[in-house]
């Protein structure tokens, strides 16, 4: 989706930031008018609390907004985001004591509110409100990261009725044509073939043939790969979920549509790196020729793996994808999926698990967080859990049991496939569960910004 600022050249109503510090003598220097306006309808400059300050011809002529106070605004990502939407349409510019960095926040947060997932909806939604960029910000590197942010929502939210493994492979094969980058995609029983026989396995029980995706971009700078899991839809197999737990298995395609976004930005962005993205696209469906528990599978690398439970299966076609990527040994290597509800109960779902073994590479994505307003934690490989993930029987168990430490199990598990030494994963939610300052209930990206922000260091670009 191409988004774009307000024409800085063209005329715009001023949207007055005010904090609660500066409430009193910022109304001081107001009209009589406005004090009178402001006092009637209680403004208390709460933040993202809004007013729309009426003109004499009974138009609107400009709008306040409230900053809160430090001690809130720590508390709350794009807080004053919660009232752009009260802003009737046109073109407006920001006022008031703003930081760069909150300058930035204000101009990212004002793009990704206007997000709307309407493809299923007869009433479309009205006119949004513009904002002209405000001074000192990158215009270019927050468009590109809210143009991809609004990829990976617009992939999370479409159902799996609309978005399996095929229309998948459609929308990244537009990525890859919009911006000239390379493809290839294996299928079906050709991954056999092609020795991708732990993906083939996962996917193998649906009428939707599972399949890799791949694409490359770039000819100059550090090899970066980025890894996705694609479960379009996750019955849990055999091992079938409940209702209840289905009921979001739309967005267990959350790490293919993150790794996607933050390709965007990258090749938007046309930053000086060679960048590789692959894809593992399944749906794990149940029939005749759906994996069973006790299955053992050998994977690309050769390693054995005793399907313990058919509902663990992202880490499975990870594998595969993950020992592909590693044979290029590329200088840096993320992967990204919604793979573990243990990683939820850890860190809630505002949060974006990561596991390194490298300390710069954690060091410089810890920094880059904040500042792209895109919270992580860092989570350990525990070296001790190791033989919780070795049944005896086969070299790897992809559940093991027991219940603790999920999310590092599953870490430990895809490391087993790597031996480039700098690797990160995400164990990501994908999902807002409730509205918040932009952004919006339903999917959403975690982590991409700020691992395009600790790019920079990360490769030394």
């Amino acid at each position: 989706m191409a988004l774009s600022f307000a024409d800085p050249a063209a005329p715009s109503r001023p949207l007055h930031v005010v904090a609660v510090d500066d409430l009193a003598s910022w109304r001081a220097g107001q009209s009589d008018a406005v004090q009178a306006w402001l006092a009637a309808t209680g403004f208390e400059a709460g933040l993202g609390e809004l007013r729309l300050i009426p003109a004499p011809d009974g138009g609107v002529a400009a709008a306040v907004l409230g900053h809160g106070t430090a001690a809130i605004r720590a508390r709350s990502r794009f807080g004053l985001a919660r009232g752009y939407k009260g802003l009737p349409a046109g073109d407006w510019h920001l006022t008031g004591a703003l930081s760069p960095a909150q300058a930035e926040e204000a101009a990212l947060g004002f793009l990704l509110a206007g997000y709307s997932f309407d493809r299923y909806r007869k009433t479309k939604p009205a006119p949004q409100p513009r904002l002209k960029l405000p001074e000192g910000c990158d215009a270019a590197r927050i468009l590109a990261m809210a143009e991809g942010e609004f990829l990976t929502r617009r992939l999370i939210d479409t159902p799996a009725s609309d978005l399996g493994p095929q229309e998948l492979e459609e929308e990244f094969l537009a990525l890859a044509a919009r911006f000239g980058a390379e493809t290839s995609v294996i299928r079906g029983e050709d991954l056999l073939a092609q020795n991708l026989p732990m993906i083939h396995a996962v996917g193998r029980a649906s009428p939707r043939a599972p399949r890799l995706l791949e694409l490359r971009w770039g000819s100059r700078g550090p090899k970066l790969t980025l890894v996705g899991k694609g479960v379009c839809f996750d019955t849990g197999g055999l091992d079938i979920k409940p209702s209840a737990g289905m009921l979001l298995m739309k967005k267990d395609m959350g790490g293919a549509a993150t790794v996607m976004g933050l390709a965007q930005m990258i090749m938007q962005l046309d930053l000086p790196l060679r960048l590789r993205v692959l894809v593992p696209a399944v749906e794990n469906a149940i029939s005749g020729s759906a994996m069973r528990p006790r299955d053992i599978l050998t994977s690309r690398k050769g390693l054995t793996v005793e399907v313990n439970n058919t509902d663990a299966e992202g880490r499975l076609i990870l594998a595969d994808a993950l020992a592909l990527a590693d044979e290029e040994t590329p200088d840096v290597l993320i992967s990204m999926a919604t793979l573990t509800g243990a990683a939820r109960v850890a860190v809630g779902p505002d949060l974006a698990p990561f596991f390194t073994d490298d300390e710069p590479m954690a060091e410089a994505l810890q920094a880059a967080a904040p500042v792209a307003c895109d919270p992580v934690w860092r989570l350990p490989f525990w070296q001790p859990y190791e033989a919780m993930i070795e049944p005896g029987i086969a070299d790897l168990d992809n559940a093991p049991s027991g219940g603790f430490a999920g999310s590092i199990t599953a870490a430990l598990f895809l490391r087993r496939f790597v031996e480039t030494p700098r690797y990160m994963h995400f164990d990501i939610y994908g999902h807002t569960p409730a509205d918040q300052p932009a952004r919006p209930k339903g999917g959403v990206g975690q982590g991409a910004r700020a691992i395009l922000t600790a790019l920079p260091r990360i490769l030394a670009l």
